[in-house]
């Protein structure tokens, strides 16, 4: 039987390849599980990931639409950011509310926590519904050009289905909202 508690991996000697503000990569020599040597590289993130859906009382939502770098493509996301991790997460999720849309929240609810790809890092994240909104004129980071577009939360549900929306936390936030309404817990 599996020990869930116990690690199989055993690390022979690390070395960081590569650091910036956001991340550390880090050359790992193993042994694996197998009982064989291997190599893993890591990514470790000094940030955490924070998305939220922001809900008014007519089920409508904002979606933000940016072109990211690293896929080389345009993007529509929910309102999402980063946080130091010695920041709290709500605190994060207020805050990029804020910036990217415009909005502010007289309610929170937490609804995920997540790992993005456990595989290679260690990047967490949570997901919040912000409601009881009140708009204002957003104002994004210098190095952001964003698109806000508020539109019926079961249009961005679609844009899901129909693989419009492939952003990872977008996605699972997006449905992890339709559970909820489905299930009339929202």
């Amino acid at each position: 039987m599996i020990d869930y508690e116990k690690n199989p991996w055993k690390t022979i000697d690390s070395k960081v390849k590569y650091e910036n503000n956001w991340i550390k990569v880090t050359h790992n020599n193993v042994i694996t599980p197998g009982n064989e040597r291997g190599i893993y590289g890591t990514v470790h993130y000094k940030n955490w990931a924070i998305g939220m859906i922001p809900l008014d009382e007519n089920l409508n939502t904002w979606l933000v639409g940016q072109y990211r770098y690293p896929l080389k493509q345009f993007s529509w996301e929910i309102p999402e950011g980063g946080g130091p991790l010695g920041e709290r997460a709500l605190d994060t999720a207020k805050r990029e509310l804020s910036e990217e849309v415009g909005l502010e929240a007289n309610k929170w609810t937490f609804i995920q926590k997540f790992y993005l790809s456990n595989s290679v890092s260690d990047e967490y994240g949570e997901l919040y519904i912000a409601q009881d909104l009140k708009e204002f004129k957003n104002h994004p980071d210098p190095e952001e050009e964003l698109i806000v577009k508020k539109l019926s939360f079961h249009e961005a549900y679609d844009m899901v289905i129909n693989g419009e929306i492939t952003d990872s936390m977008s996605v699972m936030g997006i449905l992890k909202v339709k559970l909820l309404l489905d299930n009339n817990q929202i």
